[in-house]
C-alpha cells in the first residue's frame, strides 16, 4: 500500500512538466528520490510530499533542480595528506559538533570514566543553529503529538529548571501568550479547530492533560491587556503557556561545555572530520583536516551536515534540508514593552513544516522579532534579504505599531537542519557499531538538548553496561559576576578584588574589562571578538562593537600574548587588522 501511495505520488508530480523523478523503497522503507525539478523548492516539496506517506520511515532526496549548481567537495586529497603525516590522537567517544546538542551530550558523558573528545568545524561552540536561536524553552504545544520531536521538548523543558540551577545560566519562565483577535483565528488553532470558541476556558484541563503540557491557562481580554498592555487592537483572549522559558542560547551552550571541560572532556576547534574509517562494520577512527583519531563511538550532532557524516560510515538514510531563519533584535530603550513571548494565529503565511516566529524577548530584555522560515540549497546561506526583513517586521506589527524599524539595531540569521520526516532523529546505526545519530535537530532543539542528550546517554550505557561514574564529578558549574546585575556595594567589592572590573569597555552593555578576561580564560576559551560578544555581551549594544571593539581586539592580543594582527573576528582567516601601524 505504501509502495503504491509513492508510486502515484511520483507519477503525479512527473505529468508536471518540470518534473523527471523516480523513486526506489528499500527493506527498512527508507525512500530515495531521484531525478530533476526545475526549481530547489520543488526537490524540498517532492521529498516532503514522499515523506508524508504512511510508513515510511525517512527520505533520502538525491534530487538535482535546474536552478542550483552542486558544490562537491573532494576530500581525498586531503585525506591522504593527512594520513601521511602520520599525527595520531585517540578517546573513547568522539563528538561531533559543539552546538547545544553536542555540549549537552558532552555534559552527559563528562560523568562516567570515558575520554571524550568534542570536535568542531568553526573557532568556537555555539556557531551554527545555537547563536542564531531566539531563545525560546518550547512547553511543547506546537510539537506534532506522538512524534519524538514532541516527546523530547516536554522532558527538556522540564529538566532546565534543574540544569539552570547547577550550571548557574539564566532562565526566566515568563510563560508565553498565543492571542486570538477574532473567532477565526481561534479555529485556525489546530487543537481547537473541531471545538467552537464558546467555553474554551472549560475544555483547559483536559486538552493540557491530552497534549501532556501543564500550565495551560484561557485568558479573557482583561487578562490578556493586564499581561500585555502594551498589544494593539482588542483581543478577544489568548493562551498562556506558563511553561514557557527564556534563555541566551550561547549562554547555555558555554554552561553545558565549560562543565564538560571542567570534567574532562576535551574541545578541537578549527577541525573538520573529513571522513570516518570503519573496520568489520565497527567505528575505527575519524580523520579531520590535522589528525586521525582512533575511538569507539562516533556521535553525530553536525546539524545540516548529519547527513554528509552518516554518509561517511554508509549510514545516510535521511537528507537534511536547510531552512534559514531570520531574527531581529530591538533596541533596549524598549526594554520591559513587552513581558512574554506572543505569537498570533493569523499569520497565514506560516509553513506547515514550520513554527514560525512571532513576537519575543530576550532574557536581557531586548525584543526580538522573528524567525521567517526559507528553504535553501546552500547549507551556509545565512544572508538576510529584503524579504526575510519584511516578513519579521510582519510578525512584530502583528502585535504592535509602536516599534519602528529603525529601532533594530542588529539581525542575523541561522540554518535549521530539517529531515523530511520533520522530526528528531537520535538512534544508534542500525548497521554501523559505535555510530549514534543526533540529526534533525531544529526547533524546538535548544528545549530538548537536556532530553536529548539524556536519550544518547542511555544509547550509550546499552551499549556499554559497565561504564562507571567518576569519583569527582561535579555537575555544579559557577558561572563568572555579570557587573551590570550587582548591587554597587557588590561592584565596590568586586573592584577592591580586581580593578579590572573597574574599567568599562563596552558601555552600551555595561560590560568591564574583568569580564573580557574572565571570557578569555575561561574552560572554553573566547579567542575572537565574536567569542567574546557571545560570552560577555561586550559589542551586543546599540552601537555593535563600534566603541568598544577596538578595545576588545586590544586585550584579546594582550591575553593570549599574540600580535594585534592575528586577532580574528570569528577564526580562521577572518582577520581584523591588515597591518600594524608603528607609532
Amino acid at each position: 500500500m505504501m509502495e503504491k501511495r509513492i508510486r502515484k505520488i511520483i507519477a503525479d508530480m512527473n505529468k508536471i512538466a518540470d518534473y523527471d523523478i523516480s523513486a526506489s523503497v528499500s527493506r527498512d522503507k527508507i525512500v530515495t528520490l531521484n531525478g530533476t525539478a526545475l526549481y530547489w523548492k520543488q526537490v524540498v516539496d517532492a521529498g516532503h510530499k514522499v515523506a508524508n506517506v504512511k510508513g515510511v520511515r525517512n527520505v533520502v532526496n538525491d534530487m538535482i533542480s535546474k536552478d542550483i549548481k552542486p558544490n562537491i567537495i573532494d576530500y581525498s586529497k586531503k585525506i591522504k595528506e593527512v594520513k601521511n603525516n602520520s599525527i595520531s590522537e585517540s578517546c573513547d567517544v568522539v563528538i561531533i559538533g559543539a552546538g547545544i546538542s553536542g555540549c549537552a551530550i558532552a555534559r552527559n558523558l563528562s560523568k562516567y570514566n570515558l575520554n571524550v573528545m568534542v570536535v568542531e568545524k568553526n573557532s568556537d561552540i555555539a556557531e551554527e543553529a545555537t547563536k542564531a536561536n531566539n531563545g525560546n524553552i518550547h512547553p511543547g504545544v506546537l510539537a506534532k503529538p506522538g512524534t519524538l520531536k514532541a516527546k523530547l521538548n516536554l522532558r527538556g523543558n522540564e529538566m532546565y529548571t534543574k540544569l539552570s540551577e547547577e550550571l548557574d545560566f539564566e532562565l526566566k519562565r515568563t510563560g508565553s501568550l498565543l492571542v486570538f483577535y477574532n473567532k477565526k483565528d481561534v479555529n485556525k488553532f489546530k487543537i481547537l479547530k473541531f471545538l467552537k470558541y464558546t467555553g474554551i476556558g472549560k475544555l483547559i484541563k483536559p486538552l493540557s492533560q491530552a497534549m501532556k503540557v501543564p500550565g495551560m491557562k484561557w485568558l479573557n481580554t482583561k487578562e490578556v491587556r493586564e499581561l500585555e498592555p502594551n498589544l494593539k487592537g482588542e483581543p478577544i483572549g489568548g493562551f498562556l503557556l506558563t511553561t514557557m522559558g527564556l534563555v541566551e542560547p550561547f549562554e547555555v551552550c558555554s554552561a553545558l561545555a565549560e562543565n564538560a571541560a571542567e570534567n574532562g572532556v576535551t574541545f578541537k576547534f578549527n577541525t573538520q572530520i573529513i571522513d570516518i574509517v570503519k573496520e568489520k562494520e565497527s567505528i575505527k577512527e575519524v580523520i579531520t583536516n590535522h589528525s586521525t583519531i582512533k575511538c569507539q563511538t562516533v556521535i553525530n550532532c553536525a546539524g545540516v551536515y548529519a547527513d554528509n557524516i552518516a554518509k561517511m560510515v554508509d549510514d545516510c538514510f535521511y537528507t537534511i534540508h536547510a531552512r534559514r531563519g531570520a531574527i531581529a533584535i530591538i533596541d533596549k530603550n524598549r526594554k520591559g514593552y513587552l513581558n512574554t513571548p506572543v505569537g498570533l494565529m493569523s499569520d497565514s503565511d506560516r509553513s506547515n513544516n514550520s513554527k514560525g516566529g512571532g513576537a519575543s524577548v530576550t532574557p536581557e530584555g531586548n525584543l526580538l522579532w522573528g524567525p521567517n522560515a526559507v528553504e535553501v540549497y546552500d547549507k551556509e546561506d545565512k544572508s538576510v534579504d529584503a524579504v526575510d526583513m519584511d516578513y519579521i517586521i510582519k510578525l512584530g506589527r502583528g502585535v504592535t505599531d509602536e516599534v519602528k524599524k529603525s529601532e533594530i539595531i542588529t539581525y542575523f540569521a541561522g540554518i535549521r537542519a530539517a529531515d523530511y520526516k520533520e522530526d528528531f532523529i537520535v538512534e544508534a546505526s542500525r548497521k554501523v557499531d559505535g555510530f549514534i545519530h543526533v540529526a534533525g535537530i531544529q526547533s524546538p532543539g535548544l528545549a530538548s538538548a537536556p532530553a536529548i542528550a539524556e536519550m544518547v546517554e542511555e544509547i550509550l550505557f546499552k551499549q556499554n553496561s559497565n561504564l562507571e561514574i567518576k569519583s569527582d564529578y561535579n555537575p555544579i558549574r559557577v558561572a563568572k559576576p555579570k557587573f551590570r546585575d550587582l548591587s554597587h556595594e557588590e561592584q565596590d567589592k568586586l573592584i577592591k578584588k580586581n580593578p579590572k572590573y573597574g574599567n568599562i569597555v563596552c558601555r552600551c552593555e555595561l560590560i568591564t574589562e574583568g569580564e573580557i578576561i574572565d571570557a578569555v580564560h575561561s574552560p572554553i576559551p573566547a579567542t575572537t571578538i565574536d567569542a567574546i560578544k557571545r560570552r560577555s555581551r561586550a559589542g551586543m549594544g546599540r552601537c555593535q562593537g563600534g566603541f568598544c571593539g577596538p578595545r576588545v581586539l586590544e586585550i584579546i592580543a594582550r591575553e593570549l600574548e599574540i600580535p594585534l594582527t592575528k586577532v580574528t573576528l570569528k577564526g580562521e582567516n577572518s582577520y581584523v587588522l591588515h597591518r600594524q601601524s608603528r607609532v
